[in-house]
């Protein structure tokens, strides 16, 4: 069978499975967020630098989840928005990629922009460990602007109508890179409290003013979009940190947060 393969394991995270079964139980060991988002952002840095962010967003699905994740992430190599319709390999054993609804978004198939992205890839291994029944629905984000991201939400809208599907949404993003911590929280927060009230519009404004460099704006956007229309009413920052509370350097940080939408 056809298979999406791991191809940042032992990088961005450990391609062992019993390392990485350890780690994952650590992080979901020490989060105390609960609740059932519609979505969530979720950072897709090194697992020793944004691991434990990542664990409190996924925390806020109920882990009896097993519907199908609508998982976003940027192109950091310039493709086109497109959707992988094979199994995802993870240490942990494979992903199941929901194809019904992947056809449903009407979206076009690429495998080859997906091969060596590691936005999506970090994601998995936290929904296998979690949410061993659940489904993927992986889509790369090419164009990050606020229509793009309005056109790949009522794609997403439109295909939990046509299938019916019970989703989750995760979008794949880290925030500020290689500025002062000081700068990445100031900026950051400032764009991420925008998001309180969906305001997807004032979201796009406060990035543009401030010039951050988060990498995956338009799938949070997207994200934010259609969960509004599924019924959402607000977001909330379940927690922030920088690169440099494991490093210590504080002169040249990324910034990584965990937000869920409700």
């Amino acid at each position: 069978m056809k298979m999406r393969t791991c191809a940042v394991a032992g990088m961005f995270y450990p391609g062992d499975r019993p390392h990485l079964e350890q780690l994952l139980a650590k992080f979901f060991g020490i989060v105390t967020a609960a609740g059932d988002s519609c979505g969530i952002v979720s950072p897709h840095g090194g697992y020793i630098y944004s691991g434990e962010i990542a664990a409190n967003a996924f925390s806020t699905i109920s882990p009896d989840f097993s519907g199908t994740f609508v998982v976003i992430g940027p192109s950091h190599r310039g493709y086109l928005t497109c959707v992988s319709q094979v199994p995802w390999e993870t240490p942990l054993g494979p992903l199941e990629t929901d194809i019904e609804f992947v056809s449903a978004l009407d979206i076009e198939g690429d495998e080859f922009s997906h091969r060596d992205e590691h936005s999506l890839e970090v994601q998995m291994p936290f929904i296998r460990y979690r949410f061993p029944k659940a489904r993927i629905a992986p889509i790369l984000m090419g164009h990050q602007d606020a229509r793009s991201a309005a056109t790949l939400a009522e794609k997403v809208v439109n295909a939990v109508r046509l299938t019916k599907r019970d989703v989750r949404i995760v979008a794949s993003s880290d925030f500020s890179h290689y500025v002062t911590e000081e700068k990445a929280r100031s900026g950051d927060l400032y764009a991420i409290e925008a998001l309180k009230g969906l305001d997807v519009t004032e979201f796009y404004r406060r990035i543009g003013e401030k010039g951050l460099s988060a990498c995956g704006y338009g799938p949070i956007a997207a994200m934010v979009l259609a969960c509004g229309k599924m019924g959402a009413k607000a977001a909330r920052l379940v927690r922030y940190a920088t690169s440099g509370d494991v490093t210590g350097d504080r002169r040249d940080v990324v910034g990584y947060a965990a937000i869920a939408v409700m």
